[in-house]
Protein backbone atom coordinates (compact mmCIF):
# COMPACT_ATOMS: atom_id res chain seq x y z
CA UNK A 1 0.00 0.00 0.00
CA UNK A 2 1.40 3.75 -1.15
CA UNK A 3 2.00 5.83 2.01
CA UNK A 4 0.21 9.21 1.98
CA UNK A 5 3.47 10.89 1.14
CA UNK A 6 4.00 8.75 -1.66
CA UNK A 7 0.45 9.69 -3.27
CA UNK A 8 0.92 13.41 -1.89
CA UNK A 9 4.11 13.31 -4.54
CA UNK A 10 2.89 11.66 -7.46
CA UNK A 11 -0.30 14.55 -6.52
CA UNK A 12 2.37 17.28 -6.81
CA UNK A 13 3.52 15.78 -10.04
CA UNK A 14 0.12 15.62 -11.36
CA UNK A 15 -0.61 19.16 -10.29
CA UNK A 16 2.17 20.64 -12.16
CA UNK A 17 1.79 18.71 -15.36
CA UNK A 18 -1.80 20.29 -15.42
CA UNK A 19 -1.06 23.51 -14.58
CA UNK A 20 1.78 23.39 -17.74
CA UNK A 21 -1.16 21.94 -19.96
CA UNK A 22 -3.36 25.24 -19.09
CA UNK A 23 0.15 27.57 -19.53
CA UNK A 24 0.47 25.77 -23.03
CA UNK A 25 -2.84 26.60 -24.14
CA UNK A 26 -2.92 29.75 -22.95
CA UNK A 27 0.16 30.55 -24.82
CA UNK A 28 -1.79 29.15 -28.17
CA UNK A 29 -4.96 30.92 -27.28
CA UNK A 30 -2.99 34.26 -27.37
CA UNK A 31 -0.84 33.34 -30.08
CA UNK A 32 -3.81 32.73 -32.02
CA UNK A 33 -4.83 36.19 -31.35
CA UNK A 34 -2.11 37.70 -32.10
CA UNK A 35 -2.10 36.41 -35.76
CA UNK A 36 -5.65 37.03 -36.32
CA UNK A 37 -5.10 40.86 -35.52
CA UNK A 38 -2.23 40.64 -37.74
CA UNK A 39 -4.31 39.48 -40.42
CA UNK A 40 -6.95 42.00 -39.72
CA UNK A 41 -4.68 44.74 -39.87
CA UNK A 42 -2.97 43.77 -43.40
CA UNK A 43 -6.55 43.19 -44.68
CA UNK A 44 -7.45 46.92 -43.31
CA UNK A 45 -3.89 48.06 -45.28
CA UNK A 46 -4.21 46.12 -48.39
CA UNK A 47 -8.28 47.41 -48.54
CA UNK A 48 -6.92 51.16 -48.56
CA UNK A 49 -3.88 50.49 -50.98
CA UNK A 50 -4.60 51.81 -54.66
CA UNK A 51 -3.82 48.76 -56.66
CA UNK A 52 -5.83 46.35 -54.35
CA UNK A 53 -8.10 43.88 -55.14
CA UNK A 54 -10.47 45.58 -52.83
CA UNK A 55 -12.46 47.41 -54.88
CA UNK A 56 -13.20 44.45 -56.87
CA UNK A 57 -13.88 42.98 -53.94
CA UNK A 58 -15.06 44.54 -50.80
CA UNK A 59 -17.21 42.27 -49.42
CA UNK A 60 -14.89 39.61 -49.58
CA UNK A 61 -12.40 42.19 -47.76
CA UNK A 62 -14.50 43.26 -45.26
CA UNK A 63 -16.09 39.51 -44.18
CA UNK A 64 -12.71 38.32 -43.57
CA UNK A 65 -11.92 41.79 -41.50
CA UNK A 66 -14.81 40.62 -39.33
CA UNK A 67 -13.67 37.18 -39.18
CA UNK A 68 -10.33 37.71 -37.99
CA UNK A 69 -11.76 40.29 -35.74
CA UNK A 70 -13.90 37.34 -34.19
CA UNK A 71 -11.25 34.83 -34.52
CA UNK A 72 -9.30 37.37 -32.01
CA UNK A 73 -11.86 38.10 -29.93
CA UNK A 74 -12.90 34.10 -29.21
CA UNK A 75 -8.66 33.59 -28.85
CA UNK A 76 -8.66 36.33 -26.35
CA UNK A 77 -11.71 35.12 -24.55
CA UNK A 78 -10.15 31.33 -24.36
CA UNK A 79 -6.87 32.90 -22.82
CA UNK A 80 -8.82 34.60 -20.22
CA UNK A 81 -10.66 31.12 -19.45
CA UNK A 82 -7.02 29.82 -19.37
CA UNK A 83 -5.06 32.08 -17.61
CA UNK A 84 -8.25 31.50 -14.57
CA UNK A 85 -7.48 27.72 -14.90
CA UNK A 86 -4.01 28.67 -14.12
CA UNK A 87 -4.87 30.45 -11.05
CA UNK A 88 -7.03 27.70 -9.51
CA UNK A 89 -3.71 25.01 -10.89
CA UNK A 90 -1.42 27.28 -9.37
CA UNK A 91 -3.69 27.70 -5.93
CA UNK A 92 -3.97 23.96 -5.97
CA UNK A 93 -0.29 22.73 -6.71
CA UNK A 94 0.92 25.32 -3.84
CA UNK A 95 -1.50 23.31 -1.27
CA UNK A 96 -0.45 19.91 -2.18
CA UNK A 97 3.10 20.74 -2.10
CA UNK A 98 2.65 22.38 1.01
CA UNK A 99 0.89 19.39 2.61
CA UNK A 100 3.86 17.44 1.04
CA UNK A 101 6.30 19.33 2.63
CA UNK A 102 5.16 19.46 5.87
CA UNK A 103 4.92 15.54 5.96
CA UNK A 104 7.89 14.91 4.77
CA UNK A 105 9.18 17.49 7.64
CA UNK A 106 7.22 15.58 10.01
CA UNK A 107 8.46 12.60 9.03
CA UNK A 108 12.09 13.83 9.44
CA UNK A 109 11.32 14.82 12.80
CA UNK A 110 9.67 11.93 13.79
CA UNK A 111 12.81 9.80 12.51
CA UNK A 112 15.78 12.01 14.28
CA UNK A 113 13.26 11.63 17.56
CA UNK A 114 13.35 7.45 17.04
CA UNK A 115 16.82 7.79 16.60
CA UNK A 116 17.75 10.22 19.89
CA UNK A 117 15.40 7.86 21.57
CA UNK A 118 17.15 4.41 20.82
CA UNK A 119 20.25 6.08 21.71
CA UNK A 120 19.34 7.09 25.02
CA UNK A 121 17.56 3.80 25.41
CA UNK A 122 21.00 2.49 24.29
CA UNK A 123 23.24 4.38 27.08
CA UNK A 124 20.97 3.67 29.78
CA UNK A 125 20.97 0.01 29.47
CA UNK A 126 24.24 -1.25 28.02
CA UNK A 127 24.68 -4.57 26.52
CA UNK A 128 26.43 -7.24 28.83
CA UNK A 129 29.36 -7.21 26.95
CA UNK A 130 30.20 -3.68 27.23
Amino acid sequence: MSTRKDRLRKLVKVQGQLKALHETRHATFVAAASAAETEARELIGHFDQDNSLSSLFPDLYHRRIAQAVVRQEESLEGARQEAALIAAATARTNMVERAYRDLRNRDERERSDRERLDLIAQKRHPKAGE
